[in-house]
């Protein structure tokens, strides 16, 4: 499978420069990859004040993922501001080529930043079979939580959205590998650049790991960092270092 993480800086609370700028990047990839991701919260940045946000601007987008993941015959991945009744929640889609769509609210809101007095908080995982892998999709702040993210359902793929900051950027690096070692899975991670009005710096550091936690690529610039996944890779290693069998065994509440 041909993956494509998309790391970019992010216009402030402005989904349509967001898309527009996004646009430069997923045209050349129509018809080249399967998967393609894109950064959490990819049309507004990180913004604890959604109220900002044109309620009508989640549809939009919605409808804008699903043209463009059918003009490039690819899945499409990204997390944004969705309204939820009164409220609202961050939202992952996971968007197929077909238009069909399934969706994750982050769990683990960020509390350091208010996120769990704002957005309305996730209650399960979910598992998205696509070509032939299963997707475990999670947003940012769910990383730290490795029994969140735990391998008890077989997947194939870990996948996290995120706007990391500079000050933190090797937790990022650091737990993206943990990820993939303890639960013998690929591990993408897609970062932002650049920085927002709160003055936090965005350093990027986009990758992807083997289910060894060995080091497949690695992004520090604006681009399109491009990772090939190999099934018989995944199932062989699995078949010979079989550590999953070996897993404590628990009961998930979610």
């Amino acid at each position: 499978m041909e993956v494509a993480l998309v790391q970019t800086a992010l216009h402030w609370e402005d989904p349509e420069a967001n898309r527009k700028h996004l646009e430069s990047f997923l045209a050349p990839l129509s018809g080249k990859t399967d998967l393609i991701v894109l950064p959490e919260m990819f049309t507004t940045g990180f913004t604890m004040e959604p109220s900002n946000i044109d309620r009508a601007e989640a549809p939009r987008t919605l409808d804008w993922m699903r043209e463009w993941a059918k003009q490039a015959n690819s899945a499409l991945v990204g997390s944004l501001v969705w309204p939820e009744g009164e409220g609202y929640c961050n939202r992952l889609v996971f968007m197929k080529p077909d238009g069909d769509f399934a969706t994750y609210d982050k769990r683990h809101t960020f509390t350091l930043a208010g996120e769990d007095r704002v957005y309305q908080r996730g209650s399960r995982r979910l598992l998205v079979p696509f070509r032939g892998f299963t997707f475990c999709p999670m947003i940012c702040y769910d990383l730290r939580f490795p029994v969140w993210s735990r391998n008890t359902d077989p997947y194939d793929v870990l996948l996290y959205v995120a706007n990391w900051p500079e000050v933190r950027i090797s937790a990022w690096d650091t737990l993206l590998r943990a990820r993939a070692i303890e639960n013998m899975a690929y591990v993408l991670g897609v970062n932002r650049l650049g920085s927002d009005p709160n003055k936090h710096r965005y350093p990027g550091h986009s990758a992807a790991y083997d289910c060894l936690g060995t080091p497949m690529a690695f992004a520090g610039k604006e681009e399109t960092l491009h990772v090939k996944l190999s099934h018989t890779h995944l199932s062989e290693t699995r078949a010979k270092l079989r550590f999953l069998d070996d897993r404590d065994p628990f009961t998930p509440l979610w």
